[in-house]
Order: structure tokens, then C-alpha cells, then sequence
């Protein structure tokens, strides 16, 4: 082993998941197993010159492995400051040592006693190469550029794995314009207005709940500004706040983020309660908040998508509300899909009737955040369903510096399924639905509420008009209704 797999090892620190292990081997050979995580074979040329000196294993886990902030804290808090000190005086403007120092004094908030790098050339924190990176900033002292995604209140570290950089070569906006030039503006803002109400009855149904007439009002008004905030506005408290109010029961309405330790859990069916994730604690929520805040300004340039799913996840997974947090979630992903046009103002990708016709990809996605974690919290859960962390120090850095690489390729591949299996079948329907009641007035010129009724009734039995239906057409005869049936077959049987 060689890197971050013989760091993890030599410190016992098994509950971080790597996503790539490297080994000293014969020849250079790559594998990929089961999950996607990548495990690299060197020759011996790449072998730390001292094999038992940790720092020259942080190293070329820096160089070579991904970087996983979570890990590195924990490996900081276990190196004596000595260590550190001795390998950063050994090169001390090298790129590497400056790296280090900087990510050092980074996670763990402690000022090395070392001098300031002076004038010099800056170099890139993060390899642009393999990793999304954010809007950079000059760091006098080490001489180096932090264009991470986030700071030390939250970081997000996202991955240029071939999944995700082979989503990111689809043209979205070129898809959205695509769908807008394809169908006449009727066709075009009628099926607009049904995405915004699915999108919204979608939204409620992942979380299994029916909403009100007016609330469901409220969350479509919501999605249609969507965009419309400045970016410093909308990761607020104050505004967040009231997005939650708008859209749960009156009841349940936060007057803030929540000062209380929140999970998500089932209870079986002898009350005993199965626990799916366990949100960050209270103590370290509003420095989160504020953190992903500063992603949101980080990341303008980054890909949308990426974007997108940044800030979603990193809101979902804050979990900064006892209720609503989903919907909220999803409206993020709208919201900077409008902001950075994507999507066009009025316009939706209806993202939550996806997630909920592939509800197993949407969990994966979401577990494979949760589970990680599950396996290093500790908790006490109370009789009256209050809880909290027993070893909130051991988690922080986890709910603070995720890899949201899973995140955004699930979320890649949603809009590009979402554009294909709902916003075009809707476009082609209303064409057809068009078409159908032209033809059915050619054959009896009858109201509309009738004739809308009829396709209704066709479309759900196939094109056939059933004998207890046909009472409700008893001024029609039977030859036209049955001329109808025909009609209808010939323009929907591809959908009936």
C-alpha cells in the first residue's frame, strides 16, 4: 500500500471511505472495481524514498489519489505538528509543502509556525484536470490560489470521473432550446404550466404527502421566480425561512434553522426505530449554512449542473429544517438551472417526476452520502424521539467537506432522462390531443367540455369507449362514437 490506503491503514481509520487506493507494484496497471472507485498499481520508481514516513504518503495521496478533505483532517489530528514542521522545511517553497501547509492550516483552524512564502509564483490548489474548482483567491502566504468549491465552514470536493465528464459534454441548453423550437408557443406553454403543477405534485409524493389545493398553488408560485433572487439572498436564513413557510402546514412553519439535533428514520412496526441518516448537529449547522452561502458565490462559472447539484445536495444534507427540506432541496436545483439559463425564466425541468418514477436511483444517490456516515455516528435516541451525538468531533468534518462527485452525475442523468421521458411525451401529446379534437369536431361539432371528457375516457381504456361510459355520450350514435374510436386509434396508438 502506498498513499492515503497505507495512511487509513497504519491509523486505523477504516470508516472513511477512499475512493481510489494505490499499491507499489511490478508495472503501471489500473483497475476499477464493482462501485466505480479506481485502484492504481506504480512501479517501484513511485515508492516513497522512506516507506514508513507519513508525509511522503500524504504526498503522494495528494498527487495521485483523490482528495478527500474528511480523511485529511483526520489524518492532520493524528500527525504530531513536528512531523508536519520537519517535512515543510525540507523544500520549503516546493509545491507539494505549500499545499500542505495551506490545507493544514485550513482544517484544523491552527496557524504553523512558519514564515510567509514572500513574492513568488502562485500555483493552483486544485488540478483543474481532475477536479470541478471553484473561483479562485489569492493566499499570500503559501503562495497559492484556493480554488476549492467552499472554505472551511463547508467544502465540497467534486470529481472529473469519465461518468460524470461524459454527461457534461451534452449541450443542456442546447436540449432546452431544442424543446422550445420544436413546438408551436401553445403547445410549448400549456405543457409548461402542467410541468410546473407535476413538478410540484411530484415533490410532495417523494415524501408521501398529499398537499392542499393552496398549497400546491403556493409551491408553483415558488418555482416560477425561481432564478429571480440575488445568489447572496437566496442560501439565507432569513430567505430559506421563508420558503419553508410558504410550503408546509402553517403548524410546522420554522421561525429559523432548527437548534435541535433532526434525523430521518422509520419506525417498525414493535415502535422500534430504523435510522436512514442523522443530520448534522445543531452546533455546527449555521457555519454550514454559511459555508455553502460562499459555495454558491465559489462556484458561478462552474457548469451549471454541477452547480445545481452543489448546492441541492449540500442543502439536503445540512437538513437545516425539521419539515420541508426535500422541496426546498429540489427548488435549489430549479433555482440555479433558471439562474445560470439552462433553463429559461417560466420555463421547468420537471426533475421530482423523475426522481419519483425512478425512486431507487434517487435513494441510491442520496445513500451513498448516508451510509458512510452511519457507520462512524454515535447517538443517543430518548424516549421522547429527541436525540443527540455522542461523538459530534468525530463527524464534523464529514458533514463539512463532502464528495458530492455520486450527486452530480445522478443529477446529470436525470435532466437529460427528464428531457427525453416527460417534457417531449408531454409536447407530443398535446399535439396529438390537438389533433384528436379537431378530428372528433369534424365528425360532431359538439362543446368542448364534452369532447375533452371523450379523450379523457378514451385515452384511459385504450382507445375503446366502454358500454357504462358511452350513457354519458347517449345524444352520440353509435356510428359516430364509433367513428371516433377510429379517429383516436389513428393519431394515439402509439401512446393508447
Amino acid at each position: 500500500m502506498v498513499g492515503f490506503s497505507w495512511l487509513q491503514k497504519k491509523y486505523g481509520l477504516g470508516s472513511h471511505a477512499l475512493t481510489h487506493q494505490s499499491y507499489i507494484g511490478t508495472r503501471l496497471k489500473q483497475e476499477i472495481n464493482e462501485d466505480g472507485d479506481i485502484i492504481d498499481f506504480y512501479t517501484p520508481l513511485y515508492a516513497p524514498a522512506d516507506p514508513e514516513d507519513p508525509m511522503q504518503h500524504l504526498e503522494f495521496g495528494i498527487k495521485y489519489d483523490d482528495l478527500n478533505l474528511d480523511f485529511l483532517n483526520s489524518i492532520f489530528s493524528i500527525i504530531p505538528i513536528e512531523t508536519v514542521l520537519a517535512y515543510l522545511s525540507r523544500k520549503p517553497k516546493g509545491g507539494y509543502e505549500r499545499r500542505i501547509g495551506y490545507l493544514y492550516e485550513l482544517l484544523t483552524g491552527k496557524m504553523l509556525p512558519v514564515a510567509d512564502q514572500g513574492k513568488g509564483n502562485y500555483i493552483e490548489f486544485l488540478d483543474n484536470s481532475r477536479y470541478i474548482t471553484g473561483k479562485g483567491h489569492n493566499i499570500p502566504r503559501w503562495n497559492i490560489r484556493d480554488n476549492l468549491l467552499g472554505t472551511a465552514q463547508f467544502c465540497p470536493i467534486v470529481r472529473r470521473t469519465k461518468a460524470l465528464e461524459k454527461l457534461l459534454e451534452t449541450d443542456y441548453r442546447q436540449l432546452v432550446t431544442e424543446i422550445s423550437q420544436a413546438y408551436p408557443p401553445d403547445i410549448f406553454y400549456r405543457a409548461v404550466s402542467y410541468l410546473y403543477t407535476k413538478e410540484t405534485r411530484s415533490s410532495y409524493q417523494i415524501e408521501q404527502e398529499q398537499p392542499s389545493p393552496e398549497r400546491t398553488a403556493r409551491f408553483i408560485s415558488l418555482l416560477e421566480k425561481a432564478g429571480e433572487e440575488p445568489s447572496t439572498t437566496v442560501i439565507s436564513e432569513k430567505f430559506l425561512t421563508h420558503l419553508q413557510n410558504e410550503i408546509v402546514d402553517a403548524r410546522f412553519a420554522a421561525a429559523g434553522y432548527r437548534d435541535f439535533q433532526n434525523y430521518i428514520g422509520q419506525t417498525t412496526y414493535n415502535f422500534k426505530e430504523i435510522f436512514h441518516y442523522i443530520c448534522p448537529p445543531p452546533q455546527y449547522l449555521r457555519s454550514m449554512m454559511e459555508g455553502l452561502s460562499v459555495s454558491l458565490e465559489k462556484t458561478a462559472g462552474v457548469h451549471p449542473v454541477v452547480r445545481a447539484a452543489i448546492i441541492a445536495f449540500g442543502f439536503v444534507f445540512a437538513h437545516p429544517f425539521e419539515d420541508g427540506n426535500g422541496r426546498l432541496h429540489r427548488f435549489l436545483i430549479h433555482d440555479v438551472l433558471t439562474r445560470d439559463k439552462i433553463v429559461p425564466s417560466g420555463m421547468i425541468i420537471p426533475v421530482s417526476a423523475h426522481m419519483v418514477n425512478h425512486k431507487k436511483d434517487y435513494d441510491t444517490t442520496l445513500e451513498a452520502y448516508s451510509k458512510p456516515l452511519m457507520r462512524k455516528i454515535r447517538y443517543e435516541f430518548k424516549q421522547d424521539h429527541s436525540m443527540i451525538v455522542t461523538n459530534p468531533e468525530v463527524v464534523e468534518a464529514y458533514f463539512r467537506y463532502p464528495d458530492l462527485t455520486p450527486q452530480c452525475i445522478y443529477l446529470a442523468t436525470t435532466i437529460q432522462e427528464t428531457i427525453k421521458e416527460d417534457i417531449y411525451p408531454e409536447m407530443e401529446f398535446l399535439v396529438k390531443y390537438d389533433e384528436a379534437k379537431l378530428a372528433i369536431q369534424e365528425i360532431v361539432d359538439m362543446p368542448d367540455r364534452y369532447i375533452d371528457l371523450l379523450i379523457k375516457l378514451l385515452h384511459q381504456n385504450k382507445g375503446v369507449l366502454s358500454g357504462r361510459k358511452r350513457q354519458q355520450f347517449e345524444r352520440l350514435t353509435d356510428r359516430e362514437l364509433s367513428q371516433i374510436e377510429t379517429v383516436f386509434k389513428g393519431i394515439f396508438s402509439p401512446m393508447a
